[in-house]
């Protein structure tokens, strides 16, 4: 794989952290750097991780992965969506999808870096036969959904002052539509 396509598959796996940073960003009305860029190195950190896993597993858990990837990524994604959608029907005090706690931003970085395992299973198939091999790729794939997470989440900051709406309702139909988005192509 040349470096351009690194890039191009780093940006495209980081495709759906830009987009929960958008949400996130929107939620929050201000930025906060110390969130801003915990989200962006989980986010990063876990779109590198999950290639390796997968580059270890892909001898002996393959069929296994492959076959349940999908609905794990949807599952998760569906239930923050519903949480986030739920949270818009209640009061600011007793909101409950808070884009800040750790807890929220690991499953967001669990549910959006699923496919990065099936990339890693690809790796392993695709002449990656050392860890050495993959410090390239697994570095640019971590750099680049932490970027494009920091991006996200100023670009979410930016209009969610600009236009003062509680974004719940959109912000959970996103990650709701990103699962499926995930589902339906891992099954057609």
């Amino acid at each position: 794989m040349s470096i351009l396509e690194i890039w191009l598959l780093a940006v495209s796996l980081a495709i759906d952290c830009f987009t929960v940073s958008v949400t996130s960003g929107i939620i929050l009305h201000r930025i906060q750097w110390g969130n801003t860029l915990k989200m962006a190195f989980f986010f990063g950190l876990f779109q590198a991780l999950m290639p390796l896993l997968g580059w270890f597993g892909a001898s002996r858990f393959n069929h296994l992965i492959e076959a349940y990837d999908h609905w794990i990524a949807f599952g998760l994604l569906c239930f923050l969506g519903v949480r986030m959608i739920r949270a818009h029907f209640q009061s600011e005090e007793t909101c409950c999808f808070d884009p800040t706690r750790l807890r929220v931003i690991l499953t967001m970085a669990i549910a959006t870096s699923i496919d990065a395992l099936a990339v890693g299973i690809s790796f392993a198939f695709t002449g990656f036969k050392t860890i050495q091999s993959l410090t390239t790729p697994l570095f640019i794939i971590g750099l680049a959904s932490f970027l494009l997470s920091i991006v996200g989440n100023l670009i979410g900051v930016f209009f969610g002052k600009r236009f003062h709406l509680r974004v719940e309702i959109f912000g959970g139909l996103v990650l709701i539509g990103i699962g499926v988005k995930i589902l339906i192509e891992h099954l057609f």
